[in-house]
C-alpha cells in the first residue's frame, strides 16, 4: 500500500512540474502614435461619407428611373383606355347605323308591300270592271 501511495504522490509532483513550464513570452505590441489613430479615424470618416454620397446618388437615380417608368406606364394605360373608348364608340356607331339601315329596309318593305297591294287592287278593279 505504501508503494501505491508513493507512486501517486510522485505522479502528482510530476504533473505539477509539467503544468508550471514557462509559456513563451508574447512580444509587446508597439504603441501606436495618436496622430496615426486620428488619421485612421479621418480616413474612415471620409470613406463613410463617400459611401453615403454614393448610396444617395444611387437612390436618386433609382427614384428618377421609377418616375420615368411610372410615366411611361401611365401613358400606356391612357392609350389603352383611349383605344378601348374608340372601339366602344365605333361599336355604338355600328349599332346605330345597323338600326337605321334596318328601319329603312323595314320602311322600304312596307312601302313595296303597300304598292304591291295597291297595284293588285287596281288590277282586280280593272278585271272586275271589264
Amino acid at each position: 500500500m505504501h508503494k501505491v501511495i508513493a507512486t501517486l504522490i510522485a505522479g502528482l509532483f510530476a504533473t505539477s512540474v509539467f503544468a508550471q513550464t514557462a509559456t513563451p513570452a508574447v512580444p509587446a505590441t508597439p504603441a501606436v502614435p495618436a496622430a496615426a489613430v486620428k488619421a485612421a479615424v479621418k480616413e474612415d470618416k471620409a470613406v463613410a461619407k463617400a459611401d453615403a454620397k454614393e448610396m444617395k446618388a444611387g437612390a436618386k437615380a433609382d427614384a428618377k428611373e421609377m418616375k420615368v417608368d411610372a410615366k411611361a406606364d401611365a401613358k400606356v394605360v391612357k392609350a389603352t383606355a383611349e383605344a378601348k373608348s374608340d372601339v366602344a364608340v365605333a361599336k355604338a356607331d355600328t349599332k346605330a347605323t345597323k338600326a337605321k339601315a334596318k328601319a329603312k329596309a323595314t320602311k322600304a318593305k312596307a312601302a313595296a308591300a303597300e304598292e304591291k297591294s295597291s297595284a293588285m287592287a287596281e288590277i282586280k278593279k280593272d278585271t272586275v270592271a271589264k
